[in-house]
């Protein structure tokens, strides 16, 4: 079985965590605890394209300086 997360034509939603860290979810796997969708169901392109979009400071949001 290949990876899920590099099936090119698969399903796939944008998760968010507390610390505002992104990741790519297959649509067919439960949402872990502490994670919430906020984009999908859609094309992993599309995904990949969110998350490039609206995550461009990989730090954790606590360690973002907010001034």
């Amino acid at each position: 079985m290949a990876n899920p997360f590099d099936v090119e034509d698969g399903v796939f939603r944008v998760l968010v965590n507390a610390a505002g860290q992104h990741c790519l979810w297959p649509e067919f796997a439960e949402v872990p605890a502490g994670w919430t969708a906020v984009h999908g169901p859609t094309g992993r392109d599309e995904c990949l394209r969110y998350v490039n979009t609206h995550w461009t400071d990989p730090r954790p949001r606590r360690l973002v300086d907010t001034r």
